[in-house]
């Protein structure tokens, strides 16, 4: 008890001491061990290092203003979750073919949508499926297996839905050399336009699915990356020139366009050709003796290619 008057004395504290709840009756701790608790309690936390790059006064503000020492303990904020990844497109199937199928069909089709991320809806549209990838629509007629009573109606509906869709595939599934015989003596007996629309025989239906969504997916990433545009622009400079080498060629007295396109496919570019010579262009080509003579002439010979020629 000296040791504690002594303590409260130099702290300027009454000697008397402070009860608390949990001590027994008649026991009471001094105001100056209060006093001492605290002090030590500041020094450790004035000795302690900083936590993410606090000051010493800003935490002894923070202990000041709560009893715990973990209201001055910041903890980092938690990590918002990701978002869910889009979708790469919508499916959208219809609701008569639906109901023509059997349920495992259906069922499949929708497994493996999710499995790809595609959306599925069910509509009332004239086609079987329409797909869009990438914003771009792809229309599809498909014919699960391949009926040979039934393909005037086939026909006639692919007739109908070529000329509203500009993008149309129709997917046959053909499982039997018997249906395929069926099926190739039927697409010329009504004069099929080859390529308008591609139709894409397969084994099963489930093949048959999955090339539609191969074909959809193709479609719309030429469609992203102007793939078709620069495919176009190629044919283009390719036609331009053509018709400048059949423009040169056939400047060659005795060359039609039929000569000049065998030596372009036989022989090459103008100048293999003007370092060819006679035997390989009657090798490579139906060009007779004097043509290939000619040709020879035209190119090697500086006085005949510079004299003026009447065609």
């Amino acid at each position: 008890m000296k040791f504690f008057s002594q303590i409260a004395h130099g702290c300027g504290l009454p000697a008397g001491g402070v009860a608390l709840p949990h001590m027994p009756l008649g026991w009471s701790v001094p105001s100056s061990a209060v006093c001492t608790i605290r002090s030590r309690a500041a020094a450790e936390l004035r000795a302690a290092p900083l936590l993410h790059g606090g000051t010493a006064s800003s935490r002894r503000l923070q202990m000041g203003s709560s009893s715990h020492s973990a209201a001055w303990t910041s903890l980092p904020p938690p990590r918002p979750e990701p978002a869910p990844a889009p979708g790469r497109g919508v499916c959208m199937m219809s609701t008569s073919w639906r109901d023509k199928q059997h349920p495992d069909l259906v069922n499949f089709i929708a497994a493996f949508l999710a499995a790809n991320s595609y959306r599925l809806n069910f509509l009332s549209i004239s086609p079987d499926f329409i797909i869009n990838n990438g914003g771009l629509s792809v229309a599809f007629i498909f014919e699960t297996s391949w009926d040979c009573e039934n393909e005037a109606a086939v026909f006639s509906r692919v007739n109908t839905l070529k000329r509203q869709f500009k993008n149309l595939y129709v997917v046959v599934a053909v499982p039997t050399v018997e249906q395929i015989e069926s099926f190739n003596q039927s697409y010329f007996r009504y004069d099929m336009e080859l390529g308008c629309p591609t139709f894409v025989p397969v084994n099963d239906p489930e093949m048959g699915f999955e090339k539609m969504l191969k074909i959809a997916h193709a479609r719309g990433v030429c469609k992203q990356q102007d793939i078709s545009s620069t495919m176009k622009n190629e044919r283009e400079q390719a036609v331009q020139c053509m018709d400048a080498f059949l423009q040169v060629v056939t400047s060659i007295p005795g060359i039609d366009n039929h000569d000049a396109n065998m030596l372009a496919q036989a022989i090459g570019s103008i100048e293999a050709i003007a370092k060819a010579p006679k035997s390989l262009i009657l090798e490579s080509t139906d060009l007779s003796t004097d043509k290939a003579e000619t040709v020879v002439r035209f190119f090697r010979d500086r006085q005949y290619y510079l004299s003026p020629k009447i065609n």
